[in-house]
């Protein structure tokens, strides 16, 4: 499966997360500190249109970096806006050189290929986030397990502080696969 493939399914299982939390969870906490699912779906909502403009632009304009980053990105249809963003990620990172061009994000300067990898590790775990508080479950695992092994390829230690990524939690190592990915992003499972 090739990197777009796998942006495609974590789109997809992210959309079926969203489109089936029950009415009125959108205001549950989540198991990301300080945030509800709203805030969970607005971040990544955020991030997608951020990642596609890095890609067509070569880097976020910095009047939109606030907005992607701490505004509302979903008004009042938090799943209809999720899936404009999320297209429009996956459009950007269709286009012809897409991977191979160099892109700045508010955490660095990256090829494409990376930038890729980090939202498919960050959109899932908020999609498991997501399904942790609305009592549903991811339902691809394999895609699970490939979001953790990427992320134990790019977690380092320096990304390892408060707003980004808190001290790995203690898990069995025979835990479910999405209990094993919070534990890795720092959630208190």
């Amino acid at each position: 499966m090739n990197e777009l493939q796998l942006l495609q399914r974590v789109v997809d299982e992210t959309t079926r997360v969203i489109e089936t939390v029950p009415e009125g969870a959108m205001t549950n906490p989540s198991p990301c500190e300080g945030w509800t699912v709203r805030d969970v779906v607005n971040h990544i909502t955020g991030g997608a249109t951020m990642f596609a403009l890095s890609v067509e632009q070569g880097k976020v304009p910095d009047d939109e970096i606030g907005r992607l980053m701490g505004g509302d990105n979903v008004g009042t249809d938090p799943l209809g806006a999720w899936k404009v963003a999320a297209d429009h990620a996956l459009t950007a990172f269709e286009r012809p050189g897409a991977m191979e061009t160099t892109v700045t994000l508010p955490f660095g300067e990256m090829p494409g290929r990376v930038a890729l990898s980090i939202a498919v590790f960050d959109v899932l775990t908020h999609a498991v986030d997501i399904a942790q508080s609305t009592g549903q479950q991811v339902q691809d695992l394999d895609l699970v397990e490939t979001a953790l092994s990427m992320g134990h390829q790019m977690v380092t230690p320096e990304l390892r502080q408060p707003g980004v990524f808190d001290p790995e939690q203690p898990v069995a190592s025979d835990a479910p696969a999405e209990i094993r990915l919070l534990a890795f992003a720092g959630r208190r499972v």
